[in-house]
């Protein structure tokens, strides 16, 4: 008797860290929101759970990256998110990806592996529901393999936008466990708020 033993694609972790942060005025990779530069702790955080983890950039970044880290520059230029999650799967189509965005302080394990634990391969990718507007969250999210020609096909469209993909492609959805883990953070207003809650022991 065969059995099929339905295995997962291996996932890797890639940190979007190519942000040109306009309406923040500082480079928000570069904030230590926990003792070290942002980009850094998401791709430690990232460490627990995928093979490997990458750091996305601009082409210009990669000189200033930590050689401890794995940097992956932009292979697809000029196109925000899309074009890290793009470079990542042009350089390792067969593997999933867990991406994360540098602007999310407050995520934490917790939060990473309740993803993966509820991953559905069957579908282009596993994502958390926004609190804010219960549209996908695109930027903490598992791209599946079958994502990347759909993403491509969306490209070839001229949409650049990942949450499209995520509506249209009906990805899994799931709940937060604890919503103030999403929170992103793009003005120096939501800075301080974000501040008062690490300061304040709410992560």
């Amino acid at each position: 008797m065969i059995l099929n033993v339905h295995k997962l694609p291996a996932l890797n972790g890639l940190v979007l860290a190519g942000g040109k942060s306009r309406r923040m005025g500082t480079a928000k990779d570069l904030i230590q929101w926990h003792g070290k530069e942002q980009r850094y702790y998401t791709a430690d955080l990232l460490h627990h759970c995928c093979d490997e983890v990458f750091i996305s950039c601009r082409q210009e970044q990669e000189k200033e990256i930590n050689t401890a880290y794995k940097a992956l520059p932009d292979s697809f230029l000029n196109m925000g998110p899309l074009g890290g999650i793009l470079s990542a799967f042009r350089s390792q189509p067969d593997k999933a990806w867990l991406v994360v965005a540098c602007d999310l302080p407050l995520v934490n394990k917790k939060t990473l592996e309740h993803l993966i634990k509820n991953r559905a391969d069957t579908k282009i990718a596993t994502a958390y529901e926004s609190p804010v507007d219960g549209l996908p969250e695109p930027l903490i999210t598992i791209w599946e393999p079958a994502s990347y020609p759909v993403l491509l096909n969306f490209l070839g469209q001229g949409i650049t936008c990942p949450r499209k993909v995520l509506i249209q492609n009906k990805a899994l959805l799931l709940k937060p466990l604890q919503p103030e883990t999403l929170m992103n953070v793009n003005t120096p207003e939501e800075a301080v708020t974000v501040k008062e809650m690490i300061d304040n022991g709410k992560q």
